[in-house]
C-alpha cells in the first residue's frame, strides 16, 4: 500500500493506474497539459483588468445541512466570490456501531459545504491540500465550463494550494467532487469527497407560473454511498491510515452495493439533535445531491410544491410531486411550505436504503395543528361486531 500511495503522491501530472482505465487517466493528463498551455497562450490582460474592478466578497462556508448566508436576489452587478476550501483526510465514524472510514473531505465534512453564488458571478476557489494529507486531490465543478470542470487546473499535492477562477453561467444546483483520474475518481468520491454549489438567477427563483418565489430557510442534503470492507468474520474493518483500505474498498465498490447509504456523512446525522428545523407556514428549500447513484427523495407527510428535479433554475419547476429523482452525479432542489407541525421523515424512497442502510433525515416543524387537513376521528379500539 505504501507503494500505491507513493505513486499517487509522486507524480504532478500522472494518475494512479490500478485497473485498466487508462483512457480516463490519459484524458485527464492530456486535459491538464492542454489547459496549462492554453492559459499561457491566451491570457487576456483586458479581461483580467475588468474582473479586477469587480467587487469581491469572501464566502464563509458552513457545515451541511446549513447553507451560507446569501441574498436570494442579487444586488448590483456580478462579483468575485472568494472561497477558501481546505482538503482534510480524516477518520470518521459513519454509524452508531462504530464503523469507521478514512474520509477524504472538502472542509472536513461529508458532504463538502454548500456554496452559493449568482449567475454571472465569478467563483474564485483557493483549494488547499493540507500538508498532513497523503494523497493528491483536485476539484471538478459540474457548474463550470472547460478543463474537466476545473479538475485539470486544480491538481495539488499535500502541502500545496491552487487558485481557480470560473464564471457561473448556468443557474441551478450542481455537484462538485474530487476527480484525480482513473480509479482514484470513484475511490475519492465514495470516500466522501463531493459537495454542491447553488447558482441562483440574479433576480431570484420563479415558480411554475414564472412569478417570483422566495424561501425562508434552505438545507443541503448530501447523500453518500459508502463501501466498507469486512473481515472474514463479517465485521467492518478499521484501517490505520488514509488509503490503507484501497485494495479492499475497490473490491467492495465493484459489487455496486453500498454497505451504507447515508445523509450528511453518517447514519442518523440529520435526526435527533441533528434534525432540520422549520415552522408551520415557512417555505423550505431542500437541495439534494448524490455524486454517484440515483436516488428518490420523498418527504413523508409533505410534498414537493416546486421541484427542479434536474437542478436547472432556467427550467420551469414541476409541481406537487410525491417523490422525485436525483440522478447520480447531479443535484436537485425542492421547495415545500409546511402546513402541519410534527416530525417529518425525509427519505430516499428506496425504503431498503432508507431504513436498513441509513438514508433517512427528520424535519421538526413547530406550529398549530390544522384539523381541516387531518384529524383522528376515532382512537384505536377493538373492532365492533356489526
Amino acid at each position: 500500500m505504501s507503494n500505491i500511495l507513493t505513486q499517487a503522491a509522486g507524480s504532478r501530472r500522472g494518475f494512479l493506474k490500478v485497473t485498466g482505465l487508462a483512457g480516463l487517466a490519459t484524458l485527464a493528463a492530456t486535459g491538464t497539459a492542454q489547459a496549462d498551455e492554453q492559459m499561457e497562450t491566451t491570457a487576456n490582460p483586458a479581461l483580467a483588468a475588468e474582473i479586477a474592478k469587480l467587487p469581491r466578497v469572501k464566502q464563509v462556508l458552513v457545515d451541511p445541512p446549513f447553507v451560507p448566508e446569501h441574498q436570494q436576489k442579487a444586488e448590483g452587478g456580478p462579483r468575485v466570490v472568494e472561497i477558501t476550501l481546505p482538503i482534510i483526510e480524516k477518520k470518521m465514524q459513519i454509524d452508531d456501531d462504530g464503523t469507521e472510514i478514512w474520509a477524504l473531505t472538502f472542509n472536513g465534512s461529508v458532504p463538502g459545504p454548500m456554496m452559493v453564488v449568482h449567475e454571472g458571478d465569478y467563483v474564485e476557489i483557493k483549494l488547499q491540500n493540507l500538508a498532513t494529507n497523503l494523497m493528491e486531490h483536485n476539484i471538478d465543478f459540474h457548474a463550470a465550463t472547460g478543463a474537466l470542470g476545473g479538475g485539470a487546473l486544480t491538481k495539488v499535492q499535500p502541502g500545496e494550494e491552487v487558485v481557480l477562477r470560473w464564471k457561473a453561467t448556468k443557474p441551478g444546483v450542481f455537484v462538485y467532487h474530487c476527480a484525480p483520474g482513473d480509479i482514484m475518481i470513484p475511490y475519492h468520491v465514495t470516500h466522501g469527497m463531493n459537495g454542491a454549489i447553488m447558482v441562483l438567477p440574479r433576480d431570484g427563483l420563479k415558480d411554475a407560473a414564472g412569478k417570483p418565489y422566495a424561501y425562508d430557510r434552505a438545507y443541503f442534503i448530501g447523500e453518500q454511498d459508502f463501501y466498507i470492507p469486512r473481515d472474514k468474520d463479517g465485521s467492518f474493518v478499521k484501517y490505520e491510515n488514509a488509503g490503507d483500505d484501497m485494495a479492499d474498498a475497490l473490491e467492495v465498490m465493484r459489487t455496486l452495493t453500498p454497505t451504507h447509504e447515508v445523509f450528511n456523512g453518517k447514519v442518523g446525522a440529520l435526526t435527533g439533535e441533528g434534525a432540520m428545523k422549520a415552522k408551520v407556514g415557512e417555505t423550505v428549500l431542500f437541495i439534494h445531491a448524490q455524486a454517484t447513484r440515483d436516488t428518490r427523495p420523498h418527504l413523508i407527510g409533505g410534498h414537493g410544491d416546486l421541484v427542479w428535479e434536474a437542478g436547472s433554475f432556467n427550467d420551469k419547476p414541476d409541481t406537487n410531486l410525491e417523490t422525485w429523482l436525483i440522478r447520480g452525479g447531479s443535484a436537485g432542489a425542492m421547495a415545500y411550505t409546511f402546513r402541519q407541525p410534527g416530525i417529518y421523515a425525509y427519505v430516499n424512497h428506496n425504503l431498503i436504503e432508507a431504513v436498513m442502510l441509513g438514508a433517512t433525515a427528520h424535519v421538526v416543524v413547530e406550529g398549530e395543528w390544522d384539523d381541516d387537513l387531518m384529524t383522528q376521528v376515532q382512537k384505536p379500539a377493538p373492532i365492533q361486531a356489526t
